[in-house]
C-alpha cells in the first residue's frame, strides 16, 4: 500500500514516515491551510529527503508560475492539485514542470466521481467534501460505498479522516492504489503524532492482500 503522510512541517516528522514505509509526503504549499509550511522549512526538509521518498507539493487554485517555482525550487516529483483547477491546467502543470499530478475531487456524491474522468492525470485524490473555503483537511470519512460506480482506471488515493482505527477498514472496503493520511495521525495541525503514525502502518500491515 502506497502511503502519503501529508501536512509536514517538521524534519523529524518527515524521518519517521520514511521509516515507516511511506511513499511519499506532502507539503501543504497553500497558504489558507493550518497545515501551511514556509517553503524555506519546506526545502530544509526536502533536501535530505527526496532520495528516500516522494516529494508532493499540495496546491490550491495558486497560479502555473507558482507552482512551477515551488517544483523547481523545492524538487517536487508530484503537484496534487486540490482546489478547482480544470483538465486543462492539470495538463499545463504537467508539461511546464515534468511532475507527476494528482488531481484531488472532493467527493459528496456519484456524481463527482464521474465528474473526475475529465482529469487525465497520473493520478486521483479521493477526499471528503467540505465546507465553502475548504479543501481537505477536514478529519472526516466519506462514503466510501460509492466507489462501486467508478468506471475510471487512473490508479486514486483514498484521504478524508483516515486514522489508525478505521484506516483497515478503509483499504478493504476502498482497495485504493494508495491512502493520504493528514489529521488523523497528528497531535496539532501539522504535528504528526509518532505513536499514531506507527499505529495507522502497523494497521496497514496487517491488511490481507486480494
Amino acid at each position: 500500500m502506497h502511503v502519503k503522510v501529508c501536512g509536514i512541517t517538521r524534519l523529524e516528522d518527515a524521518e519517521l514516515a520514511a521509516t515507516l514505509g511511506a511513499w511519499g509526503i506532502g507539503f501543504i504549499l497553500w497558504p489558507g491551510s493550518k497545515r501551511h509550511v514556509n517553503p524555506g522549512v519546506a526545502a530544509g526538509i526536502a533536501r535530505p529527503m527526496r532520495r528516500q521518498v516522494e516529494l508532493v507539493g499540495v496546491f490550491v487554485n495558486q497560479s502555473l508560475d507558482e507552482i512551477a517555482g515551488m517544483v523547481d525550487v523545492l524538487g517536487l516529483t508530484h503537484v496534487q492539485l486540490h482546489g478547482d483547477e480544470g483538465p486543462s491546467f492539470c495538463q499545463a502543470v504537467a508539461q511546464r514542470t515534468g511532475a507527476k499530478v494528482i488531481k484531488a475531487v472532493r467527493i459528496s456524491h456519484a456524481a463527482d466521481l464521474r465528474d473526475l474522468e475529465r482529469f487525465h492525470t497520473d493520478f486521483h485524490l479521493l477526499d471528503t467534501a467540505a465546507g465553502a473555503g475548504e479543501y481537505g483537511g477536514t478529519g472526516r470519512t466519506w462514503d466510501w460505498s460509492l466507489l462501486t460506480q467508478r468506471r475510471n482506471k487512473t490508479p486514486y488515493l483514498i484521504a478524508g479522516g483516515l486514522n489508525p482505527e478505521n484506516i483497515a477498514e478503509a483499504i478493504a472496503a476502498t482497495r485504493p492504489w494508495g491512502v493520504d493520511v493528514s489529521s488523523g495521525v497528528e497531535s496539532a495541525p501539522g504535528v504528526k503524532d509518532p505513536a499514531k503514525l506507527e499505529s495507522l502502518f502497523a494497521a496497514i500491515e496487517h491488511v490481507p492482500v486480494t
